[in-house]
């Protein structure tokens, strides 16, 4: 099994775990992902991790539905999808990439995603240093595919001493230093 899933298990409980905290008058606010405020955020979220566990299960891509509140509960299906050796092998036939690049992609969705929500909601969001290095080597490989397929920004620039995460969030089109 890829050493990507322990990443993506903290991944997604630090990020159910800010999901969970978030109070309704706080749904509404923008978010550095400027196409989403933070309920559409979560319902991206949402989508992301019901996405990855039927890509990951050999199924279809699906189409993002509206926010329904139940983000842990989907990111422990897609898991538990994660946690079968089989997961890992070959070729999705729903994106036609390798089972491993979609691991990566979902570690990608639930690091820049929470930490859009974290800095959109004033909260803090520490991801360690294993998760932000292979955020940073993830990003660094298929940036220029994702920003040609529209998924991600062009580069902003971040300072010689910012840190993987940040630069890797820069890479994204992402400005660390974001405030709502």
């Amino acid at each position: 099994m890829n050493e990507t899933l322990p990443l993506m298990e903290r991944a997604a409980g630090r990020t159910a775990d800010l999901v969970e905290s978030l109070g309704e008058e706080q749904l509404t606010l923008p978010t550095p992902c400027a196409e989403f405020d933070v309920r559409g955020l979560i319902a991206h979220l949402e989508w992301g991790a019901s996405l990855f566990e039927s890509l990951a299960s050999g199924g279809p891509m699906i189409p993002q539905g509206e926010y329904t509140g139940d983000f842990r509960a989907r990111a422990e299906r897609m898991l538990a999808v994660w946690r079968r050796p089989e997961a890992w092998e070959g070729v999705s036939a729903g994106m036609g990439l390798p089972m491993t690049t979609l691991a990566a992609m979902s570690l990608c969705d639930l690091v820049v995603h929470g930490w859009d929500l974290a800095v959109a909601t004033g909260r803090p969001y520490e991801v360690d240093e294993e998760e932000a290095e292979r955020l940073l080597a993830f990003v660094a490989d298929m940036a220029p595919t994702g920003r040609r397929m529209g998924a991600f920004g062009e580069p902003v620039e971040v300072p010689a001493d910012a840190s993987d995460l940040e630069r890797a969030l820069g890479e994204l089109g992402r400005d660390p230093s974001w405030k709502p």
